[in-house]
């Protein structure tokens, strides 16, 4: 089930919502829980029954293995054993067929393994259980009741892609009666968050998408790409994920508070860093926190002198990579951010780039440069379009270009340049709106703030708090809000005829 559908939007969400509050009113808060928990595990079983399964295994085990972490000091063989198994289990569904493939490529093999489907957010919920074991091994957690360790795991608005969410800051939440009365603050909250992230994926994202997706779908398919077409594309891309997944962060943060559960955030303006590392910072929080504090770290951090560090840094970036997929195209971009990352932190120590501008502008052109390969289906397609953009295929600008730019196109043609592009005509349009488009979304990334910021007293109370620097773009539950809000809900809701998944579900 999708948030960004009918059915999820006008019955599973409104009748979960009611009918636990109806009951949590009433102060029967196991019975509001067990209800949360079966309308989790049915949101979960919508796309393949056959995996709750594996769902509720990997929640007995971890639970079992948690309870005898929290009632034995130091058991560290124990916690090794939950990790592993954990691990174990994800390699299995995620990795079995590339591991398999991998080998048969490098020794001309023909190993044949039956085709394993990937369930739905396993890494998800894996990582999630991983961090819990981890916490509960150095006694910052406990959790005895069964009931509500299957709400951590399965809690829905989380559930599928996200945030990552500790239990130490989601379940004491559920121990104030707050939580089981329904409140206008929490549901109007709730209600505009959500209503943002519904416009980001379902107008923005996939708007977007049709210019993005056939021309990596082209440069896969080994077409000559013109150097406009590969950048456009790439830069496309690059725009579509972010609303795409911070649209679906955005709703699920949205959903949740509608519950009265806060749960973290996870993108803070991304495409504003001045550095790869403070991109880091910005870009899936709750992921960059799980790998530094349960890879990074744990793998020495910065503690063991320079050269150690920037190893780590290399081994956390490659296996990020390899979490997001099965397949070396993800391996390849977390390589590229693992470089991107120990030439940072060189940089850092010598040089010092006064310019935002500057400092800025390079660390968006290398992001988009590693989008490359996160999108790309293949080596060779991520090369492809690598060959374009770097202009080896000519340096080439679309056809329609050339009337208008007069006696400048005339001197751009005896420099080299070529015009040409049906593609780009049939993708983009003649009048350039495509390029218009996307040039709006950058400045819309880049100079606006963000949904956090707009929820300016969301976290006004919490450390790290985040405010919009534009205050008539802060949201007020007045009058006028209403009307915007509910305008963007149902130009969004009028959009869903062909609702599509959000790209973070593969993963």
């Amino acid at each position: 089930m999708l948030f960004n559908s009918y059915q999820f939007i006008f019955l599973f969400l409104p009748l979960t919502l009611l009918i636990f509050h109806t009951i949590g009113r009433r102060n029967y808060h196991k019975v509001a829980i067990a209800w949360l928990v079966g309308a989790s595990l049915f949101f979960y079983g919508w796309w393949n029954p056959a995996y709750l399964g594996l769902i509720l295994f990997s929640i007995i085990f971890n639970y079992g293995v948690g309870v005898i972490l929290s009632g034995n000091d130091k058991n560290k063989p124990i916690l090794i054993f939950g990790v592993v198994i954990n691990l174990v289990l994800l390699g299995y569904y995620k990795y079995v067929n590339f591991f398999v493939n991998t080998a048969n490529n490098i020794f001309d093999s023909n190993i044949i393994f039956n085709t394993v489907i990937l369930p739905l957010a396993i890494s998800f919920f894996t990582f999630q259980q991983i961090a819990y074991l981890v916490d509960a091994y150095r006694g910052e957690v406990k959790e005895y009741n069964f009931l509500h360790y299957c709400l951590f795991v399965t809690f829905f608005p989380q559930l599928i892609a996200g945030p990552i969410v500790h239990h130490k800051e989601m379940m004491p939440q559920f121990a104030r009666d707050i939580v089981y009365r329904i409140g206008a603050k929490n549901l109007a909250i709730g209600i505009t968050i959500f209503a943002i992230g519904l416009f980001k994926k379902v107008v923005i994202a996939d708007g977007i998408s049709v210019y993005a997706t056939p021309v990596f779908d082209a440069a896969e398919a080994g077409m000559v790409l013109t150097f406009f077409e590969a950048w456009a594309g790439v830069i496309a891309y690059t725009f579509q994920l972010y609303f795409d997944f911070s649209g679906y962060s955005d709703m699920a943060i949205g959903i949740a508070r509608m519950f009265g559960i806060k749960l973290p955030i996870n993108f803070n303006s991304p495409y504003k860093a001045l550095s790869i590392i403070e991109f880091w910072k910005r870009w899936h929080i709750t992921l960059s926190r799980f790998l530094r504090d349960y890879l990074y770290i744990p793998l020495g951090g910065n503690r063991k002198g320079r050269v150690r560090r920037l190893i780590n840094v290399m081994i956390t970036m490659l296996l990020g990579g390899l979490w997001h997929g099965a397949g070396w195209t993800f391996v390849l971009w977390g390589g590229l951010h693992g470089i991107y990352i120990v030439i940072n932190y060189a940089w850092n120590i010598k040089y010092n780039l006064n310019s935002r501008i500057l400092a800025w502008s390079i660390t968006m052109f290398f992001v988009i440069v590693a989008w490359v390969p996160f999108r790309s289906n293949s080596i060779e397609g991520a090369l492809n379009m690598y060959a374009s953009m770097a202009g080896i295929h000519g340096l080439s600008l679309p056809v329609s270009l050339d009337q208008r730019l007069g006696l400048v196109g005339e001197w751009l043609e005896k420099g080299g340049v070529v015009f040409h592009g049906a593609f780009v005509n049939g993708v983009f349009g003649g009048h350039f709106t495509g390029v218009a488009w996307i040039f709006i979304l950058g400045l819309m990334v880049t100079l606006s703030c963000n949904t956090q910021e707009m929820i300016n007293f969301l976290d006004s109370k919490r450390k790290n708090s985040i405010g919009c620097q534009y205050h008539w773009l802060e949201w007020h539950p007045t009058r006028l809000w209403s009307v915007f809000i509910s305008i963007l809900l149902i130009f969004s809701i009028l959009n869903l005829s062909g609702a599509s998944e959000f790209l973070y579900f593969q993963f």
